[in-house]
C-alpha cells in the first residue's frame, strides 16, 4: 500500500463550504474535536483502536498492522460507497480530503482505497494534529481584537449583537460556548461543546473575518461554563484594548430582568444555591425568598453584590493596559454599538 499521489498543506481552503473532508479517526476522537464540516469515517471503532494500540506496544508494528487489516477489511465496501456518494453530491466535484491524527496509516489506508477505486483524493499533511497547531498559531498572532467589558448586567452581549447588526465583525464567545457565563449562564443545562471543539469553532469563524479590521468580542474569564478558551486566544484577548461599559444600577437590573425574566423559579433558585457559600447564607436565602414572591428584581440586586465584588477583584488582579471607559448611561444598546463601531 503506497502513499496517495497528492498531499496538501493546511490553508483557509479547509473551511470552504461544500468540500468533502473525511475524518478517519475513531468516533471518540471525532467527538472530542473535529474540523468544521468534516464527515466522520472511522476505520476503527474506539475499542478496536485500543486493541491495536495495545498490540503495537506489546508485540510491535507488524502485529498491530495485521490486526488493523482484520478490522478494516469488512468495512472497505461501505467506506468506499459513502465516499463516492459524498464526492458525487458536490457541485464541482473537488478532490476528497482525508486525514487522521498525524496524517499516518489510517488516512493513508483510506486514501489508497479511494485512489484505487478511481476517486480523486488528497491527504492532509500532518493530519488533525497539524490543524490544531495551525489554529493555535493563529490565536497567538491575532492583533485586531476589540473587547467589550463591564460589570454584570451592563448588556455586553446585547451590544455585541447590535454591533453584528450594523455590520461589525463579532466573535460571540458565549454563543459559541452555549453558555452566558456565571452560575446563571446555562439554566436549562444545554449541552456545551468540548473545549477542543469550541476552539475549532472559534477558529473557523475568525478565519472568515478580515483581520485588517476590528473584530469585537466580549471580555470573558478563561472558563465559560464547562468550556475553556484556548490559552493562546485568551492571552491575545487579555492584551487587546477593552471598552468598559458603564450603566446605572437600574439599567443593569433592567437588563438582567429582561434576560432572566422567562426563566422558571426553580432553575433560578438552583443557580443561587450554587453561589450560596460565596454570596452568604442569609443573602442567598433573601434572594430565594424574593424569587418565590416573583420579585426577580430584588433577587438580581442581591446577586449583583457578589458579582460586583468578583468583578472588582478580577480587575485588580488582571489590570488591562488599554482600558477605555464607555459611558452608556441612558443609551440604547444600538447607540452604544454605533459609537464603538465608529471608533476605528
Amino acid at each position: 500500500m503506497k502513499e496517495p499521489t497528492h498531499q496538501v498543506d493546511l490553508g483557509d481552503w479547509i473551511y470552504a463550504p461544500g468540500r468533502v473532508i473525511l475524518d478517519t479517526r475513531s468516533p471518540g476522537e471525532y467527538a472530542k474535536g473535529h474540523i468544521h464540516g468534516a464527515t466522520p469515517m472511522p476505520i476503527f471503532e474506539d475499542d478496536e483502536r485500543a486493541v491495536i494500540g495495545t498490540l503495537y506496544k506489546q508485540q510491535g508494528k507488524p502485529a498491530a498492522v495485521e490486526k488493523g487489516l482484520e478490522f478494516v477489511a469488512p468495512k472497505m465496501g461501505e467506506l468506499l460507497r459513502m465516499a463516492r456518494e459524498l464526492f458525487e453530491a458536490q457541485e464541482n466535484e473537488e478532490p476528497i480530503i482525508v486525514h487522521c491524527w498525524r496524517g499516518g496509516m489510517r488516512s493513508g489506508a483510506v486514501a489508497w482505497l479511494l485512489e484505487t477505486a478511481g476517486l480523486p483524493v488528497v491527504k492532509l499533511i500532518g493530519g488533525y494534529k497539524a490543524y490544531r497547531t495551525w489554529a493555535r498559531h493563529d490565536f497567538e498572532s491575532i492583533r485586531c481584537l476589540r473587547v467589550v467589558g463591564g460589570m454584570t448586567g451592563v448588556g455586553k452581549t446585547k451590544v455585541l449583537h447590535a454591533l453584528h447588526e450594523i455590520g461589525a465583525q463579532v466573535l460571540d464567545l458565549e454563543g459559541i460556548a452555549k453558555h452566558l457565563g456565571s452560575a446563571f449562564g446555562n439554566l436549562e443545562r444545554i449541552a456545551q461543546p468540548s473545549s477542543e471543539q469550541f476552539s475549532n469553532d472559534c477558529h473557523r469563524i475568525l478565519k472568515g473575518f478580515d483581520w485588517n479590521l476590528p473584530i469585537w468580542t466580549e471580555n470573558e474569564s478563561r472558563a465559560i461554563g464547562t468550556v475553556h478558551l484556548p490559552q493562546e486566544f485568551f492571552d491575545s484577548m487579555r492584551a487587546s484594548p477593552v471598552w468598559t461599559l458603564e450603566r446605572t444600577q437600574d439599567e443593569r437590573l433592567d437588563v438582567l430582568c429582561e434576560v432572566y425574566g422567562t426563566a422558571s423559579t426553580p432553575l433560578l433558585v438552583s443557580a443561587f444555591e450554587r453561589i450560596r457559600e460565596k454570596l452568604g447564607g442569609l443573602r442567598c436565602q433573601e434572594a430565594i425568598d424574593a424569587l418565590r414572591k416573583d420579585d426577580l428584581r430584588t433577587a438580581a440586586a442581591i446577586g449583583l453584590v457578589y458579582y460586583d465584588k468578583l468583578y472588582d477583584h478580577t480587575q485588580h488582579r488582571y489590570p488591562r493596559e488599554h482600558n477605555f471607559a464607555m459611558d452608556g448611561k441612558g443609551l440604547a444598546h444600538l447607540d452604544i454599538a454605533k459609537h464603538l463601531h465608529a471608533l476605528d
